[in-house]
């Protein structure tokens, strides 16, 4: 998809993120993973800042999305939750920041839209300290053979109504991405997982 028509997609739906209440289980997986940032802290996607009531105190955020009125929920929310945090209007696939930049790096629900999310990995990695940390909370094909048969038919119109797909094997990504796992949890038949990861070890010249 063109990249400013998926823009506008998400730009349509930032009420509806402002406005989602998550179930029980979104919150409490949010919780478990985020409690675990510290430090200097890079988020992409940051959406309508669905995890800022889920940082520790004392870290620093500095929060990414491509949709200005995603940003604009967010720091709303940065101001009612008292966030440390800067924003950045930006795609995060064209973006650059110096390597070893940040502790802890957050994606959550962000790797369903990329285009490219092998070189989103390969750029996370270097951003992120060598003794820094990457938590990643995202959905993706389910490990039900029935249930991503059905993810199979229904993508193609998921990606045109919501800009993201459903079939991506997110755990397989990470791993082909060089970027070392620690730890995997999974849910819902396999379609969500957390992981906490560690940037893969930089080559010396």
């Amino acid at each position: 998809m063109e990249k400013q028509k998926l823009i506008r997609i998400f730009d349509k739906q930032a009420n509806q993120y402002e406005k989602n209440r998550e179930n029980a289980n979104q919150k409490r997986w949010r919780q478990h993973l985020l409690s675990h940032a510290k430090g200097k802290v890079l988020e992409l996607a940051v959406g309508a800042g669905a995890n800022f009531p889920y940082y520790p105190r004392g870290i620093k955020v500095t929060a990414t999305d491509f949709s200005e009125a995603m940003l604009e929920k967010a720091k709303q929310a940065a101001k009612h939750y008292h966030m440390d945090s800067d924003f950045i209007c930006s795609d995060i696939e064209e973006m650059s920041f110096p390597d070893q930049s940040f502790d802890t790096i957050v994606s959550t629900l962000s790797f369903c839209s990329y285009n490219n999310p092998l070189m989103v990995l390969e750029k996370i990695s270097r951003w992120c300290k060598p003794d820094g940390q990457i938590l990643f909370l995202e959905h993706g094909v389910s490990s039900n053979p029935a249930l991503s048969t059905v993810q199979k038919v229904v993508n193609p119109l998921l990606y045109r109504v919501y800009g993201c797909h459903h079939t991506r094997n997110i755990v397989g990504l990470i791993q082909e991405s060089g970027l070392i796992i620690h730890k995997v949890e999974s849910y819902w038949m396999g379609m969500v997982h957390l992981i906490w990861a560690k940037p893969k070890p930089q080559l010396l010249d």
